[in-house]
């Protein structure tokens, strides 16, 4: 699947299920919960927090999924083309640290 077609997939699972987007607003806090509780699972599985029982089943992938999801919508309700938007900024990012962390004794 293309950014393109989750784009628009989850565009249509909106009109046909959500009935409509949450305003902008109370998707960035949505987004915000969603990272918060990604952020959780990956302290207990990669840094030196414990799982705690409701922890427990949680699964990494739907977590980040989740994040994506919410993320989609407000590039659909912005009206911003996340195909564009992420060639553009890869070309960015490609141009300022070409030579950066190659560069950078940290990473050798």
């Amino acid at each position: 699947m293309t950014i393109h077609e989750a784009q628009d997939q989850v565009d249509q699972w909106i009109k046909t299920y959500g009935v409509r987007y949450f305003s902008e607003l109370t998707n960035m806090t949505i987004l915000t919960e969603e990272v918060g509780e990604l952020a959780r699972i990956m302290a207990r599985t990669y840094g030196d927090q414990s799982f705690k029982k409701s922890d427990m089943g949680k699964d990494l992938g739907d977590e980040m999924a989740d994040v994506l999801w919410v993320l989609i919508c407000l590039a659909n309700q912005t009206g911003i083309n996340l195909t564009e938007a992420f060639e553009k900024n890869l070309a960015k990012k490609t141009e300022r640290d070409k030579d950066r962390h190659k560069q950078n004794e940290k990473l050798q």
